[in-house]
């Protein structure tokens, strides 16, 4: 103990903190402690291989039995109102983005051979298994009054036995003359016709709605083949299946990608078959580990999930290129094999498991968030970043112990030159160019500042498609065409049985809040109860279009009668079944159904505020004076409605749109604060490490500038804050620190054998970790870079700006880290 006390005695003459001298005596004991566990790993490497082998095959069987996830929903907590809302809708009314829309362009729809091929087409899809509904131009429902029976009767526009073009003019004439269909199934202005194919909501959420979707696309191409006619497709259905099955492709890509690459910068550097080998069977373990985990919690691969297997492949070898650098270095000073791998748990054991620790706080904080879908990316990929360690410890000395020792060109590596001079170049700044350092590192750091102002926060439900991308293209036509595809619903509670048909005053309210969103840009006409009545209004008054209004006070007594047409011999129909579905059970619920475009999150809750007041102003008038009216008009009013001031409707807007709104908000929420927890973990774990908070300090300087670079070349570049951009800072932030805990780590050890000389010992470090952390950085920005080749946007961007981070991680912690300790030790000296 009085060696440790006159070991920190000298190093704090030499300027260094006392807090960091005296962890010189933690780390020499836990050096002899990875000693004898290096001793116990080459002692028990068989038994040990065998575990991990046998823990591998368990790991591959369960990851055999991993599923794709479909569901739309999981980034919102199970208890958010807007997602219990949302369950409750789809309970009272289904499904609302189970609707896959087909549409063409033409003007010669009309014409019997397109129209003909149009109908086969909708028979050939009504035909697969999955397919519930179809709502077409050949499908089309006309009411009609039936004098004799009083109902209002359905029948089909056009006639099954329709075969003569004189037949196809005429019913095109009586449909033209029906304003219900009217943006709904064709815009007469542009010859858009659409095709609405609703499928089972519970095949939506399960493997089978792939083959179903393929299916749909299928029979449309061989239409749009026989018609020279361009098919376009869309709606939540497609979308999601087809960035499902773009996930699954791209996750093969990017994990042989890595893999190829890492084994190629590999044998480049170590010019060793055997090492490459070694590392690619190292994170292959750890891939399959990291499938079968998720797996084992009964997860599913999503977007975010995907990305796990190629990040354990770039995290991993990381830890292999260490471990086999110290083993190399180790090689050429002893000659003794048995030694060298002591030496190489020894050394690199302690650094190597809290640079583990640090990537895997990085990833790990993201199940601190409410998201379910982050709870599953951040659980699943922070066991297995640690799990990385203990495969790398058992696996590489065990192995190497069977191996031949390296041969002179295998550690050849370690005299290039030209990295050699590179680091002296570092060297020379650290020593006598601090204050160059330090001016630059601040003009570009107040630059990024000024970046971080411009940084904005939104999401489109496909703005990670390239615009040049088919399901991108589609959605933009219908957006152009029929205002879009997203839905959102409008649920008005009326609190009353009866209450949305029994009191016109609700229905004049819906019919109004209707009109005033079709006004909106970027919105579709609403549908609703409301659109049936003016629907039966205009049969009831002999089909004559002027009367597609809502039916007043005197029209009700005598359309009341004809209003059951949905109970007569013709249900069956999907007229029938679409203005069945504005209410509830209990008629005390109607519904308000608009397509919209995709508009970003940004302005869709301005949009979605807009709505609500409008709605509460026009169900809710009374309540809304309440708030505003002096004590003597709300006396009065009570004294003649005791019920004047209460909310009357409840109002609630909620569907696909809504919730993909509040899933961006949780997401983006939780993503920053997994960044504060990060930083508050990592900078606990470097306090234990080093005992000092001027260390501390002097760690997360290096490692906060390149995240603030980073978020203000996104600010520069117009590139916004949205999932999977925020995930970047979490997940740099985790790996990029292992530098610095790898140097300083490296400069605690080195300080007792340059008499704890801060000069001296930087120089040293810079030459013994430059070349490994350099070798490192490459592979990781290398590993970074595939996912530019990304389809998706945010996979794209997670690649450049993570890869940015990196690149500038490494200046700083190669270049302003030497120049703080100097600094540090230069002050305290001085003191």
């Amino acid at each position: 103990m009085q060696q440790y006390y006159k070991i920190g005695l000298a190093a704090q003459k030499q300027g260094l903190p006392r807090h960091f001298c005296l962890s010189l005596h933690s780390l020499s004991t836990s050096n002899c402690m990875w000693q004898k566990l290096g001793h116990f790993i080459l002692r028990f490497r068989v038994a040990l291989l065998i575990a991990l082998l046998v823990l591998t095959a368990a790991m591959g069987y369960l990851a055999s039995k991993v599923e794709l996830s479909y569901e739309f929903t999981r980034a919102i907590p199970l208890d958010n109102p807007k997602y219990q809302a949302y369950q409750n809708f789809r309970k009272q009314f289904g499904e609302d983005g189970n609707l896959l829309v087909l549409g063409i362009q033409t003007d010669q729809f009309f014409t019997l051979p397109t129209f003909q091929a149009y109908r086969k087409l909708q028979n050939e899809l009504k035909t697969i298994d999955g397919v519930e509904d179809i709502i077409s131009v050949p499908a089309a429902m006309a009411l009609y009054k039936d004098t004799i029976t009083e109902r209002l009767k359905a029948r089909p526009v056009f006639a099954d036995t329709l075969t003569t073009q004189t037949a196809l003019d005429s019913a095109a004439l009586v449909f033209e003359q029906l304003p219900f269909y009217k943006g709904l199934l064709y815009n007469p202005e542009t010859r858009v016709y659409l095709m609405g194919v609703r499928i089972n909501k519970e095949l939506m959420n399960s493997k089978q709605r792939v083959g179903v979707v393929n299916r749909i696309e299928q029979a449309a191409d061989t239409f749009g083949a026989t018609t020279s006619l361009t098919v376009h497709k869309s709606g939540l259905p497609y979308i999601r299946t087809k960035v499902a099955v773009m996930i699954q492709e791209e996750m093969r890509f990017f994990l042989l990608a890595s893999v190829i690459l890492s084994a190629l910068i590999l044998l480049l550097f170590f010019r060793s078959l055997s090492a490459m080998l070694l590392s690619m069977v190292v994170v292959g373990i750890g891939v399959i580990w990291s499938v079968g985990t998720l797996q084992l919690f009964g997860f599913k691969i999503s977007l975010l999930t995907a990305l796990i297997p190629p990040l354990v492949v770039v995290i991993g070898i990381p830890n292999c290129i260490y471990f086999l650098n110290k083993f190399h270095v180790a090689w050429n000073k002893t000659g003794n094999k048995q030694d060298s791998l002591v030496q190489m748990i020894d050394k690199m054991g302690i650094v190597t498991l809290f640079c583990n620790v640090a990537a895997a706080i990085g990833f790990a904080v993201f199940a601190l968030t409410s998201s379910q879908i982050l709870k599953e990316f951040g659980l699943v990929a922070g066991i297995n970043i640690m799990a990385l360690f203990f495969i790398s410890l058992i696996f590489i000395p065990a192995v190497l112990s069977f191996l031949p020792p390296p041969k002179t060109r295998h550690t050849r590596y370690l005299e290039n030159a030209w990295l050699n001079k590179g680091l002296a170049r570092l060297e020379k700044w650290s020593l006598h160019h601090r204050p160059f350092i330090y001016g630059i590192t601040t003009a570009i750091f107040v630059f990024a500042i000024a970046g971080l102002f411009k940084l904005k926060s939104e999401a489109f439900i496909v703005d990670d498609l390239p615009a040049s991308n088919k399901v991108y293209t589609d959605l933009r036509f219908f957006e152009t065409h029929f205002k879009g595809v997203m839905p959102l619903e409008i649920v008005v509670d009326t609190r009353k049985k009866q209450g949305v048909i029994r009191n016109l005053r609700n229905l004049e309210g819906i019919d109004s809040l209707s009109r005033f969103i079709a006004q909106i840009p970027n919105m579709a006409r609403p549908l609703s109860i409301a659109e049936g009545l003016k629907f039966a209004r205009q049969a009831f008054f002999e089909g004559d279009s002027a009367s597609y209004l809502l039916p007043s006070a005197y029209d009700l007594p005598a359309l009341s009668q004809y209003l059951s047409f949905k109970d007569s011999t013709q249900t069956n129909n999907s007229l029938a079944k679409l203005v069945g579905s504005f209410m509830d059970s209990t008629k005390s619920q109607a519904r308000i159904s608009v397509s919209m475009a995709d508009i970003g999150s940004y302005r869709l809750p301005g949009l979605l505020d807009t709505i609500q007041q409008q709605a509460e102003q026009i169900f809710n008038k009374d309540s809304i004076e309440a708030l505003t009216a002096d004590a003597s008009t709300r006396q009065a009013a009570l004294a003649e409605n005791q019920n004047w001031g209460k909310r009357t409707h409840q109002i609630e807007l909620t569907g696909s749109s809504v919730t993909f709104l509040e899933g961006s908000r949780f997401i983006i929420s939780g993503l920053k604060d997994s960044i504060f927890w990060a930083f508050l973990l990592i900078s606990l774990c470097m306090l234990y490490l080093f005992r000092s908070l001027r260390i501390l300090l002097c760690s997360l300087i290096p490692n906060i500038i390149p995240l603030i670079i980073t978020a203000g070349t996104m600010g520069w570049a117009g590139v916004p804050l949205k999932p999977s951009t925020v995930l970047v800072f979490s997940v740099a932030l985790g790996i990029a620190i292992d530098v610095t805990i790898r140097f300083l780590v490296n400069y605690k050890q080195e300080l007792p054998h340059h008499h704890h000389n801060p000069f001296t010992t930087v120089i040293q470090t810079i030459y013994s970790t430059g070349i490994s952390i350099i070798y490192t950085s490459l592979v990781l920005i290398a590993g970074f870079v595939i996912f530019c080749f990304s389809d998706f946007g945010g996979t794209k961007a997670l690649g450049w700006l993570t890869s940015l981070t990196l690149v500038v991680a490494t200046l700083t912690n190669l270049i302003l880290l030497p120049a703080l300790l100097l600094t540090l030790g230069k002050e305290r000296k001085k003191q």
